[in-house]
């Protein structure tokens, strides 16, 4: 049977990650999400087990001090972290396991050497960022400038991961993510790092990702 590769999808709050991933599982069965641990209470509609395995701190620590977690990281002064033991049997099950994670979270993933393909999807721009996070209508102001500075510390990660793609809209980006998984079923994973380096990304942003990175 193949093993299962893991797929982490990062990108700034406000980017679309949540929409691109479920959209991601819908239309194509052999992918299965990642359901993350995390401390954070949960929104409007979120049901334990479902989005998240919701925790309180003091079980967030005693996983961590226990050693099951494959990577955990702080994010927005809330814990996450992805079951080690989950991610291997989903992966031991031939299936393509999807983590919805941050960039710290990622590049404990990379190092951990489970074998994952890093994805980062980028915003049209940060002015198009901007406006994503304050139409969601759930952050004042004060958060959402908290956020977009976040968001420029993640994109000086980007170079770091296999693949950019560009959140221009839902319908082409889960296409560009589905052809990627694609290819690395096909064994093409180095084909797609060159196609779809920050490099060969820059030309299809609407402003330069150094000014983003210096604001």
């Amino acid at each position: 049977m193949r093993r299962g590769v893991p797929l982490v999808i990062s990108a700034p709050s406000g980017t679309g990650k949540t929409t691109v991933c479920r959209e991601l599982v819908r239309r194509d069965p052999r992918i299965v999400f990642s359901i993350s641990h995390t401390t954070r209470p949960p929104r409007a509609g979120e049901v334990d087990g479902r989005d998240y395995h919701f925790l309180s701190r003091d079980a967030f620590a005693e996983m961590v001090a226990a050693g099951a977690f494959l990577e955990h990281a702080e994010y927005s002064g809330n814990l996450y972290g992805t079951s080690r033991d989950a991610l291997l049997r989903e992966l031991d099950a031939g299936h393509d396991v999807l983590l919805e994670i941050e960039t710290e979270g990622a590049g404990q993933v990379r190092r951990s050497g489970v074998g994952a393909y890093l994805l980062f999807l980028l915003p049209p721009s940060l002015e198009a960022l901007a406006a994503r996070l304050r139409g969601r209508g759930t952050d004042g102001d004060a958060e959402v400038a908290r956020r977009l500075q976040i968001a420029e510390v993640e994109f000086r990660a980007a170079g770091d991961f296999d693949a950019l793609v560009v959140n221009h809209n839902v319908e082409d980006t889960v296409t560009a993510v589905l052809e990627i998984v694609a290819a690395l079923r096909d064994g093409r994973a180095d084909a797609v790092r060159a196609e779809r380096s920050l490099e060969r990304v820059r030309a299809s942003l609407s402003s330069p990702l150094d000014d983003w990175v210096q604001r």
